[in-house]
């Protein structure tokens, strides 16, 4: 790989890892999906001239994680539960809530969410589109604020 090439992947990397690695996470827990992240990185330095040409690299790398995912082993669990004296914010059930969500509803939720990814940025990453995203966001949030006993009463 000539220098030119080398940096355009570094910047490829610096811009995709870190929302890859949230997705991947979200999706397969924290082992797998670092695992999957780390795999689908190595893929892409292997094949960088191919995934640089494509329309949507980061959505591919996605794909890419997913299908490198599969060789490990699925946690049962796939959110450690937080020592509530650790962090006293976080919501006891929301650990059980989040495993209980689809695994796109589970991206969602915690892409836009939890690290402030904006819709457009998920649905490009994981390749469908923002109206799909929305819907499954909304569904998972829905489901959670259930699972948690949790009503919004929004003032007109």
């Amino acid at each position: 790989m000539e220098s030119d090439e080398r940096q355009a992947f570094v910047r490829f990397v610096k811009e995709t890892e870190p929302r890859l690695s949230y997705a991947l996470a979200a999706a397969y827990g924290l082992e797998v999906g670092a695992e999957a992240t780390a795999d689908a990185l190595a893929w892409a330095w292997e094949h960088w001239d191919a995934l640089e040409q494509k329309r949507n690299p980061a959505g591919y790398l996605y794909r890419v994680g997913q299908s490198k995912a599969r060789r490990y082993c699925r946690p049962r669990v796939l959110f450690p539960e937080v020592p509530v004296a650790e962090v006293p914010s976080v919501e006891p059930g929301l650990t059980k809530s989040l495993e209980a969500l689809s695994k796109n509803q589970r991206v969602a939720v915690v892409l836009i969410h939890a690290m402030g990814y904006s819709e457009r940025e998920v649905a490009d990453l994981l390749g469908i589109s923002r109206w799909s995203v929305r819907t499954h966001a909304d569904r998972g949030l829905r489901r959670i604020q259930s699972a948690l006993g949790v009503s919004i009463d929004v003032a007109s």
